[in-house]
């Protein structure tokens, strides 16, 4: 399976991809059918977690020069990304391809992760975290773990204790509260 999410710069001024910085496919493979990427068995799921920064918002870089895109990309402002999915089925030697633009207006209507979303999240930060990830800002164990918090499920909830632990051993002076 392939995944490729191209982001319209007239909706998203930056962007990054977290926690797959080793499963990066050259841009010339997406329809090469001879480059494979990653195998998802049948009944599994993957979640991706995008960071961005919507035009107009302070993000993590400095504006570029000659980044504008003026009127370049007005053609397509009710859209926020574009998503190409290729995919071979067990056996088969050419792909399949799904596509879809994604809706501006969930950007504009999106609100704080809640339920498996809000864990994932949580996952994907608590990564980030460990990393010493500079752009994490000055989110904490304890934000983290209120992110996972309220989950139900045995290995859920040894994750949130994995994260307070994680936070008490933490020497760099973040503020911890463990539970």
């Amino acid at each position: 399976m392939k995944i490729q999410v191209e982001f319209n710069p007239a909706a998203v001024a930056q962007y990054r991809l977290l926690g797959y910085e080793n499963r990066a496919l050259r841009e010339e493979d997406f329809n090469n059918d001879k480059v494979d990427a990653g195998d998802i068995g049948a009944g599994h799921q993957v979640t991706a977690i995008y960071e961005i920064v919507p035009r107009g918002a302070q993000g993590w870089l400095d504006p570029h020069r000659y980044s504008d895109p003026g009127n370049r990309f007005e053609a397509k402002p009710r859209e926020l990304a574009f998503v190409k999915l290729r995919y071979k089925l067990p056996d088969d030697t050419t792909s399949k391809l799904i596509e879809r633009a994604v809706p501006a207006a969930l950007l504009a209507s999106a609100g704080a992760p809640r339920g498996d979303m809000a864990f994932a999240t949580a996952v994907a930060a608590f990564g980030q975290k460990l990393r010493g990830d500079p752009l994490l800002g000055n989110l904490t164990y304890a934000g983290i773990a209120a992110l996972a918090d309220g989950q139900r499920d045995y290995y859920r909830q040894e994750f949130a204790k994995l994260v307070g632990i994680a936070g008490s051993l933490d020497t760099r002076g973040n503020d911890v509260a463990v539970r």
